[in-house]
């Protein structure tokens, strides 16, 4: 009798973590390698982890049942591979972490070390759930079959949202921590930052609506221009939102002004777009 894992057999969970595993190394090697989020582990507040724990605990929820390997899963499964997905993340940072001589196991205050895990955890849940889902060539055609068959919980607004959400964190969240996205706010211009959105919004046009992207051919042409608008919109704001949150969360908003905090955003918005909108066309 095979063994079973959350109602899957043990060979074909295995695959999953496998693939679990290179995605999260592949979407958050960046992060583990940058001092700033180390930095952001040492004086991380507990509350501030807190809020950082729930917010992608629910980001892994929408995106495993939205587009997840098992989107027709009761909620219950969701939950619980959510879970795992945390678990996994917090199993490679701290291999990660411990390998690169970042943690120690002695000598080190028991709140900087599970900040630095914590805050790099996160980071790598998202990218254990995206690899689960998207690096199966066997998942890939099940998916497609069963997309096929029957409407997708994907073509919701709700879900391009969401898709979009994890898009823009993934992207966005390797250049947030870093001093650049200061720098560049501080010495950019309104002209500069008036370019930085128009170039954001027009990005998101060319890649959802003419780049013939996986996942744009069933685009309908009908009612094209609401449709163009409405959606670049969305992921704009989306991206902004999400650009928000983690500066943020690195604290990119304290002691500054509110032109510098607003240009900020900006600055990395023009990346979060570009995870917002391509975001939720690769990752489905």
């Amino acid at each position: 009798m095979a063994v079973k894992i959350n109602g899957r057999s043990l060979r074909k969970s295995l695959k999953e973590y496998a693939r679990g595993i290179a995605g999260g190394l592949l979407f958050s090697f960046p992060l583990l390698y940058t001092m700033e989020v180390w930095w952001a582990g040492f004086v991380a507040e507990p509350q501030d982890l807190l809020v950082l724990v729930i917010v992608t605990y629910l980001l892994l929820l929408g995106y495993n049942k939205f587009a997840g390997m098992h989107p027709d899963a009761s909620w219950p499964s969701v939950f619980i591979d959510s879970i795992e997905e945390m678990g996994i993340g917090l199993l490679i940072s701290f291999v990660v972490l411990l390998m690169l001589n970042r943690i120690q196991l002695s000598g080190m205050m028991i709140d900087e070390l599970m900040g630095k895990l914590i805050i790099e955890a996160m980071a790598v849940s998202i990218g254990v759930s995206i690899g689960t889902a998207q690096l199966g060539a066997e998942a890939y055609e099940e998916k497609k079959e069963r997309d096929n068959e029957r409407p997708s919980l994907r073509d919701s607004k709700r879900a391009l949202f969401v898709l979009g959400l994890c898009g823009a964190i993934v992207i966005g969240g390797n250049a947030a921590p870093t001093e650049e996205i200061v720098m560049i706010a501080l010495e950019a211009s309104p002209d500069h930052v008036f370019a930085m959105a128009l170039g954001s919004l027009l990005l998101s046009i060319i890649v959802v609506y003419f780049s013939d992207f996986r996942g744009t051919s069933g685009l309908s042409s009908k009612n094209l221009v609401y449709n163009m608008t409405f959606d670049t919109c969305l992921s704009y704001l989306t991206a902004l939102g999400a650009s928000a949150f983690i500066l943020w969360f690195f604290g990119r908003f304290d002691g500054v002004s509110f032109w510098v905090g607003f240009s900020q955003v900006i600055v990395l918005g023009v990346l979060a777009s570009l995870g917002a909108s391509a975001g939720r066309l690769l990752i489905k």
